[in-house]
């Protein structure tokens, strides 16, 4: 109990200190987001209406400290403000229509590459020397280096462009209407193809790596040598005894994966215009949206945080 307790003091003292440098990171950037509007707008908006905008928005000059305050208010409230560029809408609102996206795409790929990737790793492992283990392991360090944004734009330009067997773009087709239908359904899977396939397939090599590499330390293990001594089967052994010991530092990664789909996949989302987390802070940080860019930076910082306390907790487990 000490210990849990002691992970859960320091992950609310990281989360402290992750939300301040989130309200300094914003200021730090150059420009201003009430200036970049009356830019865009030209000589259309009258002097006054910058006063007026900066109070709407709560770009109201004040010392630092206060305003510190306030935005530490503002994250134990979850109340975020209103978003500069999706105005009238809150930041919450934008980030909720863009969050559901995000947990299906990454978090399918994430699962996908850990479980093909762990699998492959394991059997790998097993059968060390030979033809199976000579040809993946080598093909998981290629792909491994490879990166996310060459994969992305080789697969939209072959299976999109040349052979047109895929949708290039959006999260379901524009002309159906969202609602309980086969069809709509339908359409989310077959567009989710790709930005998928792409991010499972550009994270399955370093899971597929280090499951083989703990593997093979667990092999001489003795508790493996007295499996074998039991007469037990070789896929007991194998998964029961060694695979399950050799799950603990992949299961590390895994978390820091599950953390990071909040923050979705900034390339392949830009890439394949998917309306995700990652696309909508890209969009908010050339907008300039604080609000935005802050209540998407702690949402993904709890994320990350809360994944690692989890797999705190599996760790006892296993």
């Amino acid at each position: 109990m000490s210990f849990i307790l002691r992970r859960i003091l320091f992950y609310i003292v990281a989360f402290l200190v992750a939300a301040s440098i989130n309200f300094m990171l914003p200021r730090l950037m150059p420009g201003n987001p009430i200036d970049i509007m009356f830019a865009n707008a030209g000589n259309t908006l009258p002097p006054e209406a910058k006063k007026a905008l900066a109070e709407t928005f709560g770009f109201v000059e004040r010392p630092l400290y206060e305003e510190y305050f306030i935005y530490l208010k503002s994250v134990f409230s979850w109340d975020f403000g209103i978003s500069i560029k999706y105005y009238p809408l809150t930041v919450l609102d934008v980030l909720m229509m863009a969050l559901p996206w995000t947990l299906f795409l990454a978090g399918t790929s994430v699962i996908l590459a850990f479980c093909i990737g762990s699998m492959l790793g394991v059997y790998a492992a097993w059968k060390r020397g030979s033809w199976f283990d000579s040809l993946v392991s080598p093909s998981a360090l290629a792909v491994q280096s490879v990166p996310a944004l060459v994969v992305a734009i080789t697969t939209l330009y072959v299976f999109g462009l040349v052979l047109q067997w895929l949708p290039t773009g959006y999260a379901y087709a524009p002309a159906l209407d969202p609602g309980w239908t086969w069809s709509y359904f339908g359409s989310i899977a077959y567009h989710a193809i790709m930005p998928v396939g792409t991010l499972a397939f550009v994270s399955l090599g370093g899971y597929l790596i280090t499951m083989r590499n703990n593997m093979i330390g667990q092999l001489g293990e003795e508790h493996v040598v007295m499996g074998h001594a039991k007469g037990l089967t070789d896929s007991r052994v194998r998964y029961n005894y060694a695979a399950r010991n050799a799950l603990l530092p992949s299961m590390t990664a895994f978390a820091l994966s599950l953390g990071s789909v909040m923050g979705g996949s900034l390339i392949i989302e830009i890439v394949f215009n998917y309306p995700g987390l990652g696309n909508l802070l890209f969009q908010g940080i050339i907008a300039r949206d604080y609000p935005l860019i802050q209540g998407q930076l702690i949402i993904m910082t709890l994320a990350m945080l809360t994944a690692n306390l989890l797999i705190d907790f599996i760790y006892i487990f296993l």
